[in-house]
């Protein structure tokens, strides 16, 4: 966070880790569970049912807002995304769950500076980058790492810091970005994390505009609005590919249906002066995120489930949605 004045709120606002460590050794003290919800602030409905979840799962829910400069590539767009601390910590102050006879709420917001999270500097330049960073070696370049490669590592970076810092009973995560939640929930397994726990990471459902499906997403402010008419056109076009794998499709069948609809909205938008561009439609498995070959069947999404997922372009703005084919408990917990 920046040095200006923190806007006022009724949840504590902790903006070191020393305060927090403070705050969380009373937390420890009285065997009190502590959910937590990682943000980059820019909060919205995806964000806030990730609260409601921890609110009731949990006798205290901390989220943090921070915008990470290690997952962002010198080109993607750090300077630009937004950032409304007002606003977010308005909607946490309205959140509420009651259980039993307890009224819950956010009982904490962390708020850790660059400096902070990053003692040795960051650079968003890798090779210019020092000090310690995590890794996720076979598993973070396909699907989003293969078109953002140093994605993953500034993720499970920062993930591992704010887990350290944080200790959560429970952590947080949407369906939306599932390669980075499944990841996480591995680096808890691999490095033996004990907050949270590998089982501790829950994935929730993605949360979706209500008339035409679209993912809910901070990034969708950049949209303008004949931007925005065109950009369910990747849901639709999974929703295709998933219809024609359960009619028992190939999984090249199911791929052609669904860049079928983004091409025929691709013409639409063109003609509205909307560039619409396809990054990837693919399917892969949901323990190695190996692609599933041509010759993949159908018995592979009842054993293991199949994350069928993609990228769309829309004018500058980048969107990324999944749908999980099978057993969708054994992921989304």
């Amino acid at each position: 966070m920046s040095t200006s004045p923190l806007p006022p709120s009724p949840i504590p606002l902790l903006t070191s880790v020393a305060s927090y460590r403070r705050w969380r050794q009373r937390a420890f003290d009285e065997g009190k569970s502590v959910g937590f919800v990682p943000t980059m602030g820019a909060l919205h409905d995806g964000h806030l049912s990730l609260v409601q979840r921890s609110l009731a799962e949990n006798e205290l829910t901390v989220l943090s807002i921070f915008v990470n400069p290690a997952q962002f590539a010198p080109h993607e767009d750090l300077a630009t995304y937004p950032r409304t601390l007002p606003g977010d910590l308005e909607l946490l102050t309205a959140q509420q769950v009651t259980v039993g006879e307890t009224v819950r709420k956010p009982s904490a917001v962390f708020l850790p500076s660059v400096q902070e999270m990053y003692p040795s500097g960051i650079s968003q330049d890798v090779s210019a980058q020092k000090g310690a960073f995590v890794e996720m070696k076979g598993y973070g370049h396909q699907m989003e790492g293969a078109s953002r490669p140093t994605f993953f590592r500034g993720v499970m970076t920062v993930v591992t810091k704010l887990f350290n810092a944080v200790q959560p009973t429970n952590a947080y995560f949407g369906q939306k970005d599932i390669q980075q939640a499944l990841l996480l929930r591995r680096l808890c397994k691999d490095l033996l994390f004990p907050y949270p726990e590998a089982d501790h990471v829950h994935i929730v459902p993605t949360a979706r505009d209500p008339n035409d499906g679209l993912a809910l997403s901070s990034r969708n402010a950049y949209l303008s609005v004949n931007e925005r008419k065109f950009a369910p056109a990747l849901y639709k076009a999974l929703q295709y590919a998933e219809s024609a794998w359960s009619n028992g499709e190939s999984k090249d069948r199911c791929i052609s249906e669904a860049v079928a609809v983004v091409d025929e909205v691709k013409v639409q938008a063109a003609i509205d002066g909307v560039d619409v561009r396809l990054d990837y439609i693919e399917m892969n498995d949901s323990e190695t995120f190996d692609v599933l070959d041509a010759s993949s069947n159908h018995h592979l999404a009842r054993d293991i489930p199949v994350i069928l997922s993609g990228a769309l372009w829309v004018g500058k703005t980048r969107l990324i949605d999944n749908i999980v084919i099978g057993d969708l408990e054994r992921i989304i917990k």
